[in-house]
């Protein structure tokens, strides 16, 4: 049952970041172009993200488990830790440079053409290497 929750979320959200043009790399970069040629369209995506999200959070208060049986993860840290900064910068340059981030360029591999493949490796490689450079970072800043 979990497995077919899973595909059926994950399809929906496929479905929904190609409807909202989340893998058009042109919308995404055009939201970010607060300055220039704004397209403030997205931001109406991000908040009919927010508020389903909002109330799933709040439901989760009163339920001990998951539809699948499964429990809830933990909330979110909140603590800013050189972590969360250096992961912020990380993703905000690629999402500014490229106009894609991990959910959209799963969604567009199918149609996305070489770009999308290159930044899945790019991607992929900053995941592996991030970690080592944020340890040595923690390593050298004084405690």
């Amino acid at each position: 049952m979990r497995l077919v929750i899973s595909f059926l979320a994950g399809g929906l959200f496929g479905a929904g970041l190609h409807l909202s043009g989340m893998t058009n790399t042109a919308k995404v970069q055009g939201w970010l172009d607060v300055f220039g040629d704004w397209d403030p369209t997205l931001a109406f995506v991000m908040g009919g993200a927010m508020i389903p999200m909002g109330l799933a959070w709040l439901a989760t208060r009163y339920r001990k488990s998951a539809l699948s049986g499964t429990a809830f993860p933990p909330p979110p840290s909140t603590t800013i830790d050189m972590r969360l900064v250096l992961g912020s910068v990380f993703f905000g340059t690629g999402w500014g440079l490229v106009g894609l981030c991990p959910g959209p360029v799963l969604a567009a591999l199918s149609y996305g053409g070489a770009g999308v493949w290159i930044f899945l490796a790019a991607m992929i490689a900053g995941m592996g290497v991030a970690p080592k450079i944020i340890d040595r970072m923690e390593r050298a800043m004084p405690a």
